[in-house]
């Protein structure tokens, strides 16, 4: 998905959107078609190709014309071809059987003729998605940079809505800079993972030493490494749908298939126990629980983990459970960390300041291996190699762990009633679900909602359209659910971070725009 010329991307994608809406074929029809022939077609690929960002390889451009029943080389040049020298395209089978693009807006040639070596990104990128900061994002710089203003409900990042670090983390940052100038130790300072050991220990969580304690730049860190550690090409992990993307996109980067199970929106968008059973194979090494959940906001009872533990004690899986959020909990509920309730099993809990403490900048995130980690040995040398290669985290970041982690949670205050969290979250659920054709599941946690849209009533087919009109018409930016990997064009993810007035003037304009929205 290289961008190149603009106007032959931009050429292609008006051919081939003619095209379709001749043969009366939608993007989910050929994401469908596609697969029936075997071949695996993204959302947000189609969605890239549709909207003239990029042309299709080789062997992809060769199913799209099969389905549309029309010559590759007519979808790729049109009518008009180009002369020669301007645009040339071989279908040889170098590159990996990949066809080569030239233009001369771009590429130099040379005295002799020839066009300049082109570097295209890795094949391995081909199916990762990442649409938190995916092709709709794109568009929404595209108009801030034109000067129109854009309300951001896209990501969880509590700095821009007047979130503010409390003051004790940035005064104990500020004394202990001098000394935060050199690497760490590759796992972490030994202060801000004896603070994360005892914070292990407050959450029962079994056989956890300062060995086992790998501090990171962010979770995000934290989990590639993991992913590229563990997965061989064609190793299965499970995964939650919906899912924060990154898990995927990491998961498949690392050569891993990923096996999605069902969350269920009518039992509070718990994990489906029996779909993640029919979903294990012989090749499943792993599963992955996020817990408090992003992108629902949904929180698992003690109940639903133990079914979870059970199911992975009898297939010996690995759990990798994904708490950034575990401090973000309303409602009086209790966060129950899953590798409390296995420690059998080897388990890898995934946490961090990002969120509790508004510190999303600093970028300091920490995992804690516990349980059984003798059957993990091989995994854990792994998991060092890789630490080592990175060096060390963030330093000043890793500085103020200690301090965080410790007395008065500034964050208890935001998430009782008369807090922001709480007051936001009460009003962004009435408000979404007085709106005609939305309904949405209570969050119990973080702070994200995942409401469902009537796509009949609105005749939505495909959600990232969805997003993209909202965006145009009304300058709210948000996530389509197919971002979080869920399969179906009837969702989308809110942030309800910024206060409440300025939600007040968002649902307004989202109830207004979904008074009249068909898509076409």
């Amino acid at each position: 998905m290289n961008l190149p010329n603009q106007n032959t991307a931009g050429a292609f994608g008006e051919r081939l959107k003619e095209t379709m809406a001749h043969k009366g074929i939608k993007q989910v029809d050929l994401i469908n078609q596609a697969d029936t022939l075997g071949f695996k077609l993204g959302k947000s690929q189609v969605s890239q190709y549709v909207s003239g960002k990029t042309i299709p390889r080789k062997d992809t451009l060769s199913v799209l014309a099969q389905i549309l029943g029309v010559d590759p080389l007519w979808l790729l040049q049109g009518e008009n071809t180009p002369q020669k020298g301007s645009f040339d395209v071989s279908l040889s089978h170098d590159n990996g059987g990949e066809f080569r693009e030239g233009y001369s807006s771009q590429i130099p040639v040379s005295m002799k003729g020839t066009h300049m070596r082109e570097f295209r990104k890795s094949s391995k990128l081909d199916n990762v998605l990442y649409d938190v900061r995916g092709p709709v994002v794109d568009e929404a710089a595209r108009m801030e940079a034109e000067g129109t203003r854009i309300l951001k409900l896209n990501i969880g990042n509590p700095a821009p809505f007047g979130f503010s670090t409390p003051d004790e983390v940035i005064y104990d940052m500020r004394q202990q800079l001098v000394d935060c100038q050199g690497y760490s130790d590759a796992k972490g300072m030994f202060g801000a993972r004896k603070a994360i050991m005892q914070y292990a220990q407050i959450k029962h969580i079994p056989n956890v030493t300062m060995d086992g304690i790998y501090t990171g730049n962010g979770v995000s860190e934290l989990i590639n490494i993991c992913m590229s550690a563990l997965l061989d090409n064609g190793d299965e992990i499970l995964i939650p749908s919906p899912d924060y993307p990154l898990w995927t996109a990491c998961a498949t980067l690392a050569g891993g298939n990923v096996v999605h199970y069902l969350c269920d929106e009518q039992a509070e968008w718990y994990p489906d126990i029996d779909d993640i059973k029919k979903k294990i194979t012989p090749r499943t090494k792993a599963i992955v629980i996020i817990n408090p959940n992003n992108p629902t906001g949904a929180l698992y009872p003690r109940e639903v983990l133990q079914e979870i533990v059970k199911v992975a004690r009898e297939h010996q899986l690995i759990i990798f459970s994904d708490e950034i959020y575990d401090r973000l909990v309303m409602d009086g509920e209790e966060h129950v960390s899953i590798a409390s309730l296995a420690p059998d099993l080897f388990c890898v809990t995934f946490s961090g300041l990002s969120k509790s403490h508004m510190i999303a900048g600093f970028r300091i995130g920490w995992m804690i291996l516990s349980g059984n980690k003798e059957i993990a040995k091989d995994y854990i040398l792994g998991l060092n190699m890789l630490s080592n290669m990175r060096l060390c985290s963030n330093v000043p970041a890793q500085s103020i762990v200690q301090t965080a982690l410790g007395g008065h949670q500034k964050v208890n205050e935001y998430i009782v009633p008369g807090g922001r969290i709480y007051e936001q979250r009460e009003y962004v659920y009435n408000a979404l679900n007085d709106i005609p054709g939305i309904s949405v599941v209570k969050p119990k946690a973080a702070f994200y909602a995942f409401p469902k849209v009537d796509t009949k009533k609105f005749n939505i087919t495909n959600d990232e359209q969805f997003a993209y009109d909202l965006l145009r018409e009304k300058k709210i930016l948000l996530i389509q659910g197919s971002g979080f990997n869920w399969k179906e064009p009837d969702h989308f993810r809110i942030v309800y971070l910024p206060r409440i007035e300025i939600l007040q003037d968002a649902m307004g304009k989202l109830s207004d725009f979904l008074s009249y929205y068909r898509q076409r």
